[in-house]
């Protein structure tokens, strides 16, 4: 290849990367950003320790998956409402008010866990608490996310988003599985409840107009528009369903991750969080790969091939014995999965109406985290009764099936969506011209 060539390869690669990180131009989304990123690494330390806590006191991948399900529910039975409060509220009061909650649950774990005093209904009643602050805290994020970037900026700005939270993943699960063999549960709950206080500080900078747009009409009225919108929307809709499907037999592989770590490879807290990790080094790369060369035509194929290549991940997964074979594998999970999820997120957004922002977000919120609840339960007996290997198996085929249905509506779904991102645009600079 002539160095003509190669240099101009480097510069489309440069330009391509440049980008994908245009959203850091916005002084309140690297605010923001940052923030986020040192309390989810907390999150995820407590993600792990909590596992750990709770296997180490029973010994049950069954009762695993029903804290799962204790901390997970809320956001099925509460998300629908929290988008309406989403659209009607200051995203950024509601915020505060999110990060104030759990902080004060998990300074209580902490204290109780390093006190010796903790028991299992302890964790369930905690995790239960958590998933109802959660299930106002996710939309409103996801929603609040939009308004920090310019809509040119917001493909950047949810992968940028994303590849944060999977740092956090990648950094997070690594140290709290030094710490749990280290030092213990309850000091991981303590650095978690302590990293709150950087969203926090990070809110208290970011300027950003504190009047809500009101939401239309009733709760029951505004939480039946969204209903309405996914259900009509074809793209929307067809995305939600993949999501829920994915969310429900494939992304709980997590909470089995102790199980397998401790039966399949003869490893412990250390191994476990290294696997994590590794999920998230992948992860990472799929956000940014995304960012550099995905577009809005092509999200679409990318969410179909992601699917399956997640589905396809965790099968071989269940024939793994060798922690060096898993860990390439748990990196190729992390990829598939986030690559799914941005580029359906990015559709998603591109596509909803500000005004119907905070309760479309809350029905995704729903699909992705809100099933999860009956995956985690449904997981844990299988995993009970079938072993880990063979749920991961499962899981597997099911998100191999839901990537080929939707590949197959595919052509249909993109030509609706490139209608209705460029009747959205149309708008906006509609709304831009009358402003001036």
């Amino acid at each position: 290849m002539s160095t003509h060539r190669i240099k101009r390869a480097e510069a489309k690669l440069e330009g391509k990367l440049s980008s994908a990180l245009h959203a850091l131009k916005h002084r309140n989304f690297k605010l923001f950003l940052s923030g986020q990123l040192v309390s989810l690494i907390g999150n995820y330390i407590q993600t792990v320790a909590q596992a750990w806590l709770v296997y180490r006191l029973t010994g049950s991948a069954a009762l695993l998956g029903l804290v799962a399900f204790a901390g997970q529910i809320s956001i099925f039975v509460l998300a629908p409402i929290s988008g309406v409060v989403a659209d009607s509220k200051s995203r950024k009061h509601l915020l505060f008010l999110t990060q104030l909650a759990p902080m004060l649950l998990c300074f209580t774990l902490a204290a109780l866990t390093l006190s010796g005093r903790v028991q299992v209904w302890h964790v369930f009643t905690i995790a239960g608490l958590l998933g109802v602050v959660n299930a106002f805290d996710f939309p409103v994020r996801q929603a609040f996310v939009a308004e920090l970037v310019t809509k040119e900026d917001l493909m950047s700005a949810v992968t940028l988003n994303s590849s944060m939270i999977n740092s956090a993943r990648t950094i997070g699960p690594g140290i709290g599985g030094l710490l749990v063999a280290s030092i213990g549960e309850g000091w991981a709950f303590l650095f978690n409840a302590l990293s709150f206080g950087a969203v926090i500080i990070g809110l208290l900078f970011i300027k950003s107009d504190p009047s809500p747009k009101k939401a239309a009409g009733h709760f029951r009225a505004g939480i039946a528009e969204a209903f309405h919108f996914v259900r009509h929307t074809g793209p929307v809709g067809g995305l939600m369903i993949l999501l829920g499907l994915i969310s429900f037999m494939g992304l709980r592989y997590e909470i089995l991750m102790p199980v397998y770590t401790r039966e399949m490879l003869h490893g412990g807290p250390t191994e476990f969080g290294l696997l994590m990790g590794a999920s998230g080094i992948g992860a990472i790369l799929g956000s940014l790969i995304l960012a550099m060369f995905g577009n809005v035509r092509t999200l679409g194929d990318w969410a179909a091939l992601a699917a399956a290549g997640f589905g396809s991940a965790l099968v071989l997964l269940s024939f793994s014995h060798s922690f060096a074979l898993s860990l390439p594998v748990m990196l190729l999970i992390g990829f598939a999965m986030v690559t799914e999820l941005d580029a359906s997120n990015t559709i998603v957004q591109r596509i909803v109406p500000d005004e119907l922002r905070g309760r479309v977000m809350a029905i995704w919120t729903m699909m992705l985290s809100g099933l999860a609840p009956f995956g985690s339960l449904l997981v844990g007996i299988l995993a009970q009764h079938f072993t880990a290997r063979r749920t991961f198996a499962a899981g597997g085929m099911a998100c191999i099936m839901a990537a080929m249905g939707f590949g197959f509506s595919l052509p249909i779904l993109q030509r609706e969506a490139k209608k209705l991102i460029l009747k959205r645009e149309q708008a906006d600079q509609r709304v831009t011209l009358s402003n001036h």
